[in-house]
């Protein structure tokens, strides 16, 4: 008999960050210089202070962490939210393996199979490929470049929701777009989950990065909404250590947090040395992140500028996080992903993005769209667009 793999691995989709890897792989065998501008893994450097923490453990085993967290990083992460204005207590936060674990364990606790999430597209592409593993629904509200990807109004949202509806997620600021809603825009989201008896699953990774003098608003600061919100946070950005794999889940929702807790159990643990690496940062946040802003708002510019010299290219200046969503003059962003990567190169260089299409729930859209992860120096990205301009020059030439 012949073997076959489940219905769910069949139709769980491959990551549009990281599925041109070995086309990307086969340009470096052959001595080309790949820019990654295709996923969120910035180029600065991980605070001393990280380092300096794991040196100094020296007890010869490591062994399992408690599974919602040592209660020394979880009171770390609560002098984190304090000062932001932010009172939790120690029951309202799990460390997890990553935000990715947090939006795992969120997806677990507030949706059966069958029920549906609403979700603003183009959205990250975790939620996506969680739904498809959990057989839950995301239903999207489409968000348009136009509009720097803001809420289009009340009605779309409101649209959108069923009787099966559990919960609404927005990433703010967002990934992939870059997009810092209003104060307008999340008392919108809040106002209609109040209403609705619905869960805000909020993801705030980005939460220091935001290039307008208006801060980015944390769903925690709505009291009105208390038991709704569930919030996805992580180390990986803010700190640059993407790698350490720490994030956390917070909620003050006592059932929300005690569903948590049996997952973390089911994995017995969080990585040990990392959580004891990132106190330090966690207690002392403003020290590592002040420098982001000016850092990530000169990125920005950088690539906005490049693009603002290809003909038919559509763009916008985003707020915050280090994402943009570009409309190409191609037919499919995929197809020129691919190609860039296998056989195109300016001076022995290319480009590597992430097609945008994987961004999407709604098929079809975002199929000239890419998103571009400005994650390098404003010099190596001004160099890339150049690159970039040169390639949809004789792309256009050669496939259309």
């Amino acid at each position: 008999m012949k073997l076959s793999l489940s219905r769910r691995a069949q139709m769980t989709p491959a990551s549009p960050i990281r599925k041109l890897y070995r086309y990307a792989d086969a340009a470096k065998q052959k001595g080309i210089h790949v820019f990654h501008l295709n996923i969120g893994q910035p180029d600065i450097p991980t605070p001393r202070e990280f380092f300096s923490m794991l040196k100094k453990y020296a007890k010869g085993v490591v062994p399992y962490a408690p599974s919602s967290g040592f209660p020394k990083v979880i009171e770390a992460w609560r002098t984190y939210y304090r000062h932001l204005g932010i009172r939790l207590s120690a029951q309202d936060i799990s460390i997890t393996t990553g935000g990715s674990e947090a939006i795992y364990f969120a997806l677990l606790a507030v949706a059966d199979p069958g029920d549906e999430i609403v979700v603003l597209e183009p959205v990250y592409t975790s939620y996506v490929i969680y739904a498809k593993m959990f057989g839950i629904k995301l239903v999207p509200v489409t968000l348009n470049i136009r509009d720097g990807f803001h809420l289009p109004s009340h009605k779309a949202l409101v649209g959108a929701i069923t009787p099966r509806t559990r919960a609404i997620v927005i990433c703010n600021p967002s990934n992939p777009t870059g997009t810092v809603f209003t104060k307008r825009e999340i008392d919108i989201v809040a106002g209609i989950a109040k209403e609705r008896g619905l869960f805000i699953i909020a993801d705030e990774t980005y939460r220091e990065i935001v290039f307008t003098k208006k801060k980015a608003i944390s769903f925690l600061s709505l009291a009105k909404v208390r038991d709704n919100v569930v919030l996805v946070d992580s180390a990986s950005k803010r700190f640059n250590m993407c790698g350490a794999r720490i994030g956390c889940l917070v909620s003050r929702n006592k059932s929300i947090m005690a569903s948590v807790l049996k997952f973390s159990q089911g994995r017995l643990s969080s990585p040990f040395l990392e959580q004891l690496a990132v106190m330090p940062l966690l207690r002392n946040s403003g020290q590592f992140t002040h420098h982001l802003i000016h850092e990530y708002r000169g990125r920005r510019d950088a690539v906005i500028r490049g693009l603002s010299g290809i003909p038919g290219v559509s763009a916008y200046s985003p707020e915050g996080a280090f994402y943009v969503i570009v409309g190409l003059p191609v037919k499919d962003a995929d197809h020129f992903c691919q190609w860039m990567l296998q056989k195109f190169h300016y001076h022995e260089q290319t480009v590597m993005l992430a097609p945008a299409e994987g961004f999407y729930v709604t098929p079809g859209k975002g199929k000239n769209e890419v998103r571009i992860a400005y994650v390098l120096s404003a010099p190596k990205l001004s160099h890339a667009m150049m690159i970039l301009r040169r390639a949809l020059e004789v792309y256009i030439r050669a496939v259309h």
